[in-house]
């Protein structure tokens, strides 16, 4: 996206009506009933996700920048709220399926409301700080696009039928190019967003990082190499897991990632499209692995995961493209054969695990005010990924993005590339 200086008033109001647009697109295959279920502790209901993201919209932009806005209700400020407790109390993450009220229907008119608001803004004498904002809310929505995507599909596996989401037929996995090992030079190399355009305040300051020489793996690995690792006993030997990580097989019951099942020996992986046997995925980026498990496969292998320095540095160069939210397949496809000297698959298919914690860079400050509440308040406990998913859109995605989650989290598009020093 433009910066704020090179952004028409037009152009800002056709990028938002596109993403708001694309929300409601990743809904359209959904029952008023689909769009309710909440099926783990982390995910939210569809219904949910529309309705924040919208009082994202309001909070921050129409309350403050819109003179004389008449709120569509004045309870959404804290029925919508996720975690600002600068803004007002919440309700509790797991009580959001208890939402049979508002109905589905008044959410859309909420949607309708705000949009039409924020259009009437956008036409007005904007000014540069409710511009930020209104690009800061797309790139919000952006994230809970991605969400929602994974939340959907937890929720139809979660359902004894598990019901396709898609229903096209899912064409068997072409073969994988071998994988094979790139050098990268060590020393002082700068990580971090830098230009013009978009980025959030944990991806800054620029800085310098001191790197020793490394290699990355030319792809992820793929469902047939994590194979291995699980019939190699992988998730029975506790030396291969780090502390946490090995209670969490045990209280979790994990052998395999999720989404996996073995019935009588056959193996197979339930997909946005419903069950695919493994047989026909082998070649795929293996997804829907924590960070332990992650850790895990690498310590298996004799390797480690990549430092997100590391994976930054060897992404920086190439192009953004890859299998992302737009090319509407959902799920990982198997890697082409990739340029000479350069991985193939650093955007898209599968976010890929970092051994890196989620933490400020050297200088970071959050921005002042509830605001400072998006990122911040999250550095404790956390781990990164790089890369983005299918299920992330292309245009929220960029070399120095850094997502995060517990190390425990599998509903994620969550993958692994290894990297050796």
């Amino acid at each position: 996206m433009k910066s704020i200086a090179e952004t028409t008033d037009t152009a800002l109001g056709e990028e938002f009506a596109r993403v708001r647009g694309q929300s409601e697109d990743l809904c359209r295959p959904l029952s008023p009933e689909d769009m309710m279920v909440q099926s783990c502790s982390d995910a939210s209901p569809a219904k949910w996700h529309l309705a924040h993201t919208t009082w994202f919209f309001e909070t921050f932009i129409l309350r403050e920048f819109l003179p004389g806005y008449v709120e569509f209700d004045p309870d959404y400020l804290w029925l919508f709220n996720s975690y600002y407790n600068a803004v007002s109390r919440q309700p509790e993450k797991k009580l959001r399926s208890g939402f049979s009220r508002p109905s589905a229907g008044t959410i859309f008119a909420y949607r309708k409301h705000v949009e039409d608001e924020i259009q009437r803004l956008i036409e007005s004498n904007l000014g540069d700080e409710a511009a930020r904002r209104i690009i800061l809310g797309l790139h919000h929505e952006q994230q809970h696009q991605e969400l929602l995507a994974t939340d959907i599909k937890n929720a139809l596996w979660s359902n004894p039928l598990q019901p396709c989401y898609l229903e096209d037929d899912f064409s068997r996995s072409a073969t994988a190019a071998p994988a094979t090992w790139i050098d990268y030079e060590g020393g002082l190399r700068e990580i971090g967003f830098a230009g013009d355009g978009f980025a959030f305040d944990s991806e800054m300051p620029r800085h310098p990082e001191h790197l020793r020489p490394f290699r990355l793996a030319s792809r992820p690995v793929t469902c047939a190499e994590y194979l291995e690792f699980i019939e190699d006993g992988g998730y029975r030997k506790p030396e291969l897991w780090l502390s946490a990580g090995w209670q969490s097989t045990q209280d979790e019951g994990w052998q395999a990632p999720l989404y996996w099942s073995n019935q009588d020996g056959q193996w197979s992986i339930y997909t946005v499209r419903g069950e695919v046997p493994l047989t026909d995925l082998l070649e795929t980026p293996v997804c829907h692995v924590s960070f332990f498990e992650a850790d895990a496969f690498a310590r298996w292998a004799g390797k480690s995961l990549p430092l997100e320095a590391e994976w930054e540095v060897a992404a920086q160069p190439l192009p953004v493209k890859g299998n992302l939210l737009e090319s509407g397949l959902l799920h990982p496809q198997a890697c082409p054969g990739p340029a000479p000297g350069e991985p193939a698959q650093m955007y898209g298919d599968v976010w890929e695990w970092t051994q890196s914690p989620f933490v400020g860079y050297p200088g970071f400050r959050a921005v002042a005010g509830a605001l400072g509440e998006y990122n911040g308040k999250f550095m404790s406990g956390q781990m990164v990924l790089r890369g983005g998913s299918v299920a992330t859109p292309a245009s929220h995605i960029r070399p120095s993005y850094r997502n995060f989650f517990p190390p425990a989290t599998r509903w994620q598009f969550s993958g692994i590339r290894l990297a050796e020093r």
